[in-house]
């Protein structure tokens, strides 16, 4: 098994490379990397990353060359309608920045993909923002046949590779740009379905989880494809890293507390806190050697004791169905607002 398979995540500000450049000075030198631009900032409560790569760029992140923009809502619930309007503004915002340079007009064909397996719940969202596109089609002011909107299934469901169904479209439709939706993999449990990614490198279905699929994407088209994906799913091992990682930093904060004179003033219970760095000394006595391995170290660790079905495991959360319909309603909106008020804004229903 490849070492970097306990990794496995297609949000490009989880990639090995752009994680390991967190500090302020690593991350300077990622910012000076030759063909790498990235760019962060917070409007509200979106926390916004745009990276754009050439190639010589997107091999030092092992990242296709492209723009990538990821919006995360840190604090985001399923219940959360002030936080998914957030998102949904700054969402429409994204899609017209990434299509910038397309020249898209009122004559311009859209074709919009949902892929994945209904049956499935968080693998459900593109099924699920198609049948939303379906609903609201006859009340939109587009031309008919300007915007196609389809969900292939997938290979297990129709024997056929997704991306021939896409192909066989493009060809009839003739689109000026096809748009995927899909649900990703995510390698840190806390991004799961708060952050949505949208890219215009197109996408490996099932890539995340090991099990790709033929590319979708201008290469393979020969039409702009844009991705749009929310991670749904981590790897069992991660949140057993995670745990440990956690157990650390929690006995290394109890112990620092111990050893500060300020301590003995305290009338209430500790607080835990798991934000400071890890004191690997303090807790070398307790747990050896291995309590000052790196993530990565201890993931190798997993790799190696851990069964191979095991690691093969995937979560998702408990209220992942309330997060799939969210989600879906909240992409068909969001493309859609982005459609008429940008794209379709001259035409009159």
């Amino acid at each position: 098994m490849n070492p970097q398979s306990l990794l496995r995540t297609d949000l490009i500000d989880e990639a090995t490379e752009v994680v390991q450049h967190r500090t302020k000075k690593e991350k300077d030198t990622l910012y000076e990397t030759p063909g790498i631009e990235m760019n962060e900032e917070r409007k509200g409560r979106v926390h916004i990353t745009e990276v754009k790569t050439d190639p010589e760029g997107a091999a030092s992140i092992g990242k296709k060359a492209g723009t990538y923009i990821t919006l995360s809502v840190p604090t985001l619930s399923a219940e959360d309608e002030e936080g998914f309007k957030e998102l949904e503004q700054q969402f429409v915002s994204s899609l017209q920045d990434i299509h910038e340079e397309l020249n898209l007009t009122a004559d311009s064909k859209i074709l919009i993909i949902g892929l994945g397996n209904r049956t499935i719940t968080p693998d459900a969202i593109g099924p699920f923002a198609i049948d939303r596109f379906h609903e609201d089609m006859f009340t939109m002011p587009f031309e008919h046949g300007q915007v196609v909107v389809y969900a292939p299934g997938v290979t297990g469901q129709t024997g056929l590779e997704t991306s021939e169904f896409v192909r066989a479209m493009a060809e009839h439709v003739k689109p000026n740009l096809i748009i995927v939706i899909d649900a990703l993999a995510a390698r840190n449990q806390d991004r799961l379905c708060k952050t949505i990614q949208i890219t215009n490198t197109g996408i490996h279905p099932g890539s995340g989880v090991g099990n790709a699929r033929s590319e979708i994407s201008f290469e393979s088209l020969g039409v702009p494809v844009t991705a749009i994906g929310v991670p749904m799913v981590v790897d069992a091992p991660v949140l057993v890293v995670d745990a440990i990682e956690t157990v650390f930093k929690v006995i290394s904060s109890q112990i620092g507390a111990a050893n500060n004179p300020s301590s003995a003033l305290s009338i209430g219970s500790w607080l835990r806190s798991t934000d400071v760095p890890i004191d690997v000394e303090a807790i070398k006595p307790i747990f050896g050697e291995w309590s000052g391995w790196s993530s990565e170290e201890i993931r190798a660790l997993l790799q190696e004791v851990l069964p191979p079905q095991h690691q093969q495991l995937f979560v998702t959360p408990k209220e992942s169905d309330s997060w799939v319909v969210k989600h879906a309603d909240l992409i068909q909106v969001s493309v859609s607002k982005w459609l008429q008020g940008k794209v379709f804004s001259s035409i009159t229903p």
